[in-house]
């Protein structure tokens, strides 16, 4: 009778206590799979947040701020540098932002591919209550802030319309269809945005060219918001390039949300996988135990295979065949009981987490659960070598 014979007869003939072991299996396993799961949609859905919403690089004019003294008196803070951007500018940034992001891509489409929207903010009056107008171009703006709706109305297009935010809107009792005097030009209200939180609730937007015109900023901007096409996409080397090449601009990638996110998706990460390494330890000692009254109890067995010329080699394989089919099923029920955990728990961790059946685990799952219950069969197979062949048979 071969060894695979042996082991398979013995495995039908002990199902409870092989089903015992590969429990604490698949509860180890399990916990590590439902936390990879649970964390990879964590980190996608921050992903898709960063690729969906805003801009990844600003472009802002460079200005420092140099203190002036007299000795030791000190007279104060002097800017020094141009409050604005030439819009000239703007074809350079094209030029170098698309390169690089072609470079780091592999992409052969000559088209544009980044969103650059520039913006001319100016501080003024309308009905003598002071505000800021922002002159956009009103195609790449809605790209950038994909999660603007509108309140009421239509969005901006061209010529001399605004839009205003909503508590701008609220405090000069605008309404669609109202005309605004902007430095002297009347200006329709073509819509009212529907609140967002942020400092542009209290902006008026009107489009570019006509805040240039009105305002006498022919060919200035204040500042240009750039999305890259992927979040995977060189923002730091294209941030420097611009530096490096345009004189009086400062390009800053825009990180922070980014980091603190995922930060936190770390720390929720460490915590669960520092669990998810009990329950892996727990699950060992489970094997182990098992295995080693699986020694006790085959005392006698043990013994005549050893009378019968099998080597400790031969045993120590037995046992190793054994913690092989125990990880086989504690990786694939782990497996999917993981993805089922996962499922369960992922959007109460991460609210609106899509958690997804993810095919690639499973070999993960699989090498995992048989790493451990081999290592947790060592020690049982060893000591299973040792039994003499006289204790065998006292046994009998």
């Amino acid at each position: 009778m071969k060894l695979y014979q042996i082991v398979f007869k013995d495995i039908i003939r002990r199902k409870k206590r092989i089903f015992y072991a590969a429990l604490g299996v698949v509860i180890g396993t399990m916990t590590v799979i439902g936390v990879l799961n649970i964390a990879q949609a964590g980190q996608a859905k921050i992903y898709n947040q960063l690729e969906k919403y805003g801009a990844n690089l600003t472009i802002i004019p460079a200005i420092s701020n140099i203190d002036t003294k007299l000795g030791n008196l000190s007279l104060g803070t002097l800017s020094v540098g141009d409050n604005y951007i030439q819009e000239t500018n703007l074809p350079k940034i094209r030029e170098i932002t698309d390169g690089l992001i072609r470079q780091a891509r592999d992409i052969t489409d000559p088209g544009p591919i980044a969103t650059i929207a520039p913006t001319l903010y100016v501080n003024t009056q309308v009905s003598g209550v002071n505000v800021i107008i922002a002159g956009v171009d009103p195609v790449s703006e809605r790209n950038i802030k994909s999660w603007w709706e509108m309140a009421d109305g239509a969005y901006l297009t061209e010529g001399k319309q605004v839009m205003a935010g909503s508590l701008a809107a609220e405090l000069l009792k605008l309404k669609v269809g109202d005309q605004v005097n902007l430095n002297g030009t009347p200006v329709n209200v073509t819509g009212i945005l529907k609140e967002t939180g942020a400092n542009e609730d209290y902006f008026l937007y009107v489009p570019l060219a006509t805040a240039q015109t009105v305002f006498d900023k022919a060919g200035l901007i204040s500042a240009i918001d750039v999305r890259a096409l992927c979040n995977g996409c060189p923002v730091d080397t294209i941030a420097t390039q611009l530096n490096l090449n345009l004189p009086g601009i400062k390009a800053v990638a825009v990180k922070q949300i980014a980091n603190t996110e995922m930060d936190m998706v770390q720390r929720v990460n460490r915590m669960m996988l520092s669990l998810a390494g009990i329950t892996l330890l727990i699950g060992i000692f489970g094997v182990v135990n098992t295995m080693m009254s699986s020694v006790h109890e085959r005392t006698r067995d043990i013994g005549i295979m050893r009378a019968v010329g099998a080597s400790r080699n031969q045993i120590i394989r037995v046992f190793i065949y054994e913690a092989l089919v125990i990880g086989i099923i504690g990786g694939v029920f782990g497996y999917f009981a993981g993805t089922a955990l996962a499922y369960g728990i992922g959007p109460l961790i991460f609210d609106g987490a899509a958690i997804r059946l993810l095919p690639w685990y499973l070999p993960i799952s699989i090498g995992l659960s048989v790493t451990i219950a081999i290592i947790a069969t060592l020690y049982p197979a060893f000591s299973a070598t040792k039994i003499k062949i006289a204790e065998a048979f006292r046994a009998l």
